[in-house]
C-alpha cells in the first residue's frame, strides 16, 4: 500500500477529557473530522465518563455522557480506547486539572498519544517536563501541546523549528494572557481598575476567580512551556513572577475578593500615572533572554513597542533571533477561545496522520 492510500484508510481513535467550554467545541469539531479517520470511542467529564469500544457519535455524546455515563475509570476509559479497531489511540486533555495532566507521561508511556490544552505538566515543574519527554521517547508516543501556548497561534512550531534550523534565540517577549491584554489594553484611567475587572469576568475573559488571572502564574506556565522549547532547562522557581494582588487579598475566599477589588485600584492608579509621565503605557509582559534570565510581570512600554498596539484580548510573542535580530518575528492574533483553542487540539490530532505513514517524534 502506497503512503498516499494508507493515510487516506487509517484511523485514530480518540477520548476526549473535559467537556466544558473547550471540549464541547471540539465534539463540535470532531464531527466533519471523522471523515479524515478521527473516530470518538469515549467522553468523560471530572464525575462520569461514557465509552464505545466501537466508536460513539460525536452529536449525541454529551447526552449519553450525561444519561449513561459510569463513574470515571481511567482503566476502563482506555481498556475501551485499547478494544477500537485503529492506527493511533489519542488522549485529547481539554482539562485544566493537575491531577489528570499528572497522568500525561504515564499515558505516553504505555503507548498512547496525548493532545493537551492543559498547560499543568509541562508548564510545572522541571522533572515533570522531562518525565512527559522520557515517556513519549519509550512509549513512541507523540505528546501534541500547541494549545497550551496562545491557544494554538503558531509561537511553539515557530520556536522548535528556528531551534532546529540552527537558529538561535536572543529575546523572547511578549503578551501572554488574553485576560491581561484585555485589562491593561483599556485601562486609560477612565475607569477604575476594578470596573474593568468586574466587566472583563461579565465577558468571561478571566477565570471564575479573577486571582488566578492577575497572580501571573498562568502567563509564568506559558513562558516555560516556550523557555524549554527554546532549550532552556528552567524550573518553577526561576521565574520572577509580579503578582497584582495586594497580600491581604491573596488568601481571602473569592466573593470577599470580589467584594474587596476596589483595594487594587490605587496602586494600579499610580503606576498608570508614572507611565503616562514618561509617555509610556502598562503592559503585562513576560520575557526571556539569552542567559536563561525569565519574568513575568508589569512593565513600562514605549507607544512604539509591538505590545503597546495590541487590541482586544490578542496574545503577542516577539522572537529576537541570531537570525531575526534587525527586526522581531511577531506572531500575534487570538490568545484565548474556545474556538481556537479546539482547533489546536484538532490540529494535533490531525498530524497523527503523518505518524501513521512515516514514523517521527514530535520535540516536547
Amino acid at each position: 500500500m502506497n503512503i498516499r492510500a494508507k493515510i487516506c484508510c487509517s484511523r485514530i481513535g480518540v477520548v476526549l477529557l473535559g467537556t466544558g467550554a473547550v471540549g464541547n467545541v471540539l465534539l463540535q469539531q470532531l464531527g466533519p473530522a471523522s471523515r479524515a479517520g478521527i473516530a470518538l470511542v469515549g467522553v468523560a467529564n471530572s464525575r462520569k465518563q461514557y465509552a464505545q469500544s466501537d466508536g460513539l457519535s460525536t452529536a449525541t455524546a454529551r447526552v449519553r455522557l450525561e444519561s449513561n455515563g459510569e463513574p470515571r475509570d481511567d482503566a476502563a476509559l482506555l481498556a475501551a480506547l485499547n478494544e477500537f479497531d485503529c492506527d493511533r489511540r489519542a488522549i485529547i486533555d481539554a482539562t485544566a486539572s493537575t491531577q489528570v495532566a499528572a497522568k500525561h507521561a504515564e499515558w505516553l508511556h504505555a503507548g498512547f498519544d496525548v493532545i493537551t490544552a492543559n498547560k499543568a505538566g509541562v508548564g510545572g515543574t522541571l522533572a515533570s517536563w522531562r518525565a512527559v519527554q522520557e515517556a513519549a521517547r519509550a512509549g513512541d508516543s507523540v505528546y501534541g501541546d500547541s494549545a497550551t501556548v496562545g491557544a494554538g497561534l503558531p509561537v511553539l512550531s515557530t520556536l522548535r523549528r528556528l531551534r532546529g534550523a540552527g537558529d538561535r534565540l536572543i529575546v523572547l517577549e511578549g503578551v501572554f494572557s488574553g485576560t491581561l491584554s484585555w485589562l491593561f489594553n483599556h485601562f486609560d484611567g477612565a475607569r477604575p481598575f476594578h470596573a474593568l475587572l468586574a466587566e472583563a469576568r461579565a465577558w468571561g475573559y478571566t477565570e471564575p476567580d479573577p486571582r488566578v488571572d492577575l497572580a501571573g502564574s498562568d502567563v509564568a506556565r506559558k513562558l516555560l512551556i516556550l523557555a524549554r522549547a527554546a532549550g532552556f532547562a528552567l524550573d518553577e522557581h526561576e521565574v520572577e513572577i509580579e503578582d497584582l494582588l495586594p497580600p491581604h487579598l491573596r488568601e481571602v475566599d473569592a466573593d470577599t475578593f470580589r467584594a474587596r477589588a476596589h483595594e487594587v485600584d490605587a496602586a494600579l492608579a499610580a503606576r498608570l500615572a508614572s507611565a503616562r509621565d514618561k509617555g509610556k503605557v502598562l503592559r503585562y509582559l513576560a520575557r526571556l533572554d539569552a542567559q536563561g534570565k525569565a519574568s513575568v510581570g508589569l512593565c513600562e512600554v514605549d507607544a512604539t513597542h509591538p505590545a503597546a498596539r495590541l487590541s482586544g484580548c490578542d496574545n503577542l510573542f516577539a522572537l529576537t533571533t541570531a537570525r531575526y535580530r534587525a527586526q522581531p518575528l511577531v506572531i500575534q492574533g487570538a490568545g484565548a477561545g474556545p474556538e481556537v483553542t479546539a482547533q489546536a487540539l484538532l490540529a494535533d490530532v490531525l498530524t497523527l496522520r503523518g505518524r501513521i505513514a512515516a514514523p517521527f517524534a514530535l520535540a516536547v
